[in-house]
């Protein structure tokens, strides 16, 4: 099985969708104008979607109250210094900036609405090459 998005029940999937769309360079696929707001945003591959959207039925976690470890969205990055930077000044806040023994970059912020982003800059990458 392959697949094909991971889903976020938030508070405010409009603006967070704005905000990774012109950040994260995410590409809308689907997009609902009224409630609960579902948008799926694609990665640069177009292979794999996130999906937010603020539905009542189902809890929105108190992301700002969680761990890192706890959950996180881990994007490729080429250069983690340089995103890290851009994306502060978007108003992201940095939790981590870690170089492991292996090489590995791995930086750790938090988005505008508490969810926590992980930049990786792998040593060796781990997913296949689409290009």
């Amino acid at each position: 099985m392959k697949f094909e998005h991971f889903a976020l029940n938030v508070s405010n999937p409009q603006a967070m969708s704005l905000w990774y769309e012109a950040h994260l360079g995410l590409k809308v696929k689907k997009k609902m104008e009224e409630a609960p707001f579902m948008t799926f945003l694609a990665d640069d591959s177009g292979t794999i979607m996130l999906e937010i959207y603020s539905n009542p039925k189902g809890e929105t976690l108190n992301f700002t109250g969680l761990h890192p470890l706890a959950v996180h969205l881990a994007l490729v990055s080429n250069d983690p210094t340089a995103d890290k930077d851009r994306l502060l000044k978007a108003g992201a806040t940095e939790m981590s900036d870690d170089i492991l023994p292996d090489g590995s970059h791995l930086v750790m912020l938090r988005d505008p609405w508490g969810i926590c982003i992980q930049l990786c800059k792998r040593a060796v990458p781990m997913l296949d090459s689409l290009g």
